[in-house]
């Protein structure tokens, strides 16, 4: 089991830098974590790396 304070949460690189709600991130190599920025403590999702580079393509447009 992942404990919280193992993972290195780090912003969408499509986030602004004015606060604004945006998407956190952190990769074990089985698990891609994503949490709410403002919601540090609040739900998250873990899914499979290659769930997670799925819905980045789909999510881009590409």
């Amino acid at each position: 089991m992942i404990r919280n304070m193992d993972l290195v949460w780090f912003k969408s690189s499509y986030s602004s830098s004015e606060g604004d709600s945006c998407v956190e991130v952190a990769t074990t190599p089985a698990t891609v974590h994503v949490r709410d920025s403002r919601h540090t403590e609040g739900p998250r999702l873990a899914v499979a790396p290659a769930a997670w580079a799925d819905f980045v393509t789909y999510a881009s447009g590409s």
